[in-house]
């Protein structure tokens, strides 16, 4: 007789105690009018890069983009090369790069582009003629 005097007893405390909450789905509230806007984002890693002219940055950049070309990471070396030609556009040698790798990758109309921004940015270079030729035969190149 004490337990289900117990049972009944806490069954009702607990009964009062959520009597006065609504229930969930009644607590939320609608939203209504413009959308809340976001805070700026505090993580600085999650912010997108700004590049400016830095050239050696763009070095570096170059410099580890041939070494993942070497170990035949061509999609790591791609990214490097472009990041290089963000930080400076005027770097032939990364575009001559990012056409390589583009050949490797086989994505030859990225790999036009790139050999003509080569070209446009060193018309009269080492490798000109060279890059003429490929642009020329794009099979053999």
């Amino acid at each position: 007789m004490a337990r289900v005097a117990l049972i009944a007893l806490s069954v009702l405390f607990s009964t009062a105690l959520f009597a006065g909450e609504k229930p969930r789905e009644e607590r939320a509230e609608p939203r209504e009018g413009p959308a809340v806007q976001e805070p700026p984002e505090e993580d600085e890693s999650l912010k997108p890069q700004e590049y400016a002219f830095n050239p050696l940055q763009a070095e570096k950049e170059l410099k580890i983009g041939k070494f993942y070309y070497k170990k035949t990471s061509y999609k790591a070396a791609l990214r490097r090369f472009e990041e290089a030609t963000k930080w400076n556009p005027s770097l032939a040698e990364a575009w001559l790069r990012i056409a390589e790798t583009r050949v490797k990758l086989h994505d030859d109309k990225g790999a036009r582009d790139a050999y003509r921004k080569f070209l446009e940015l060193e018309p009269q270079g080492k490798q000109a003629a060279e890059v003429r030729k490929k642009l020329e035969n794009p099979g053999k190149g």
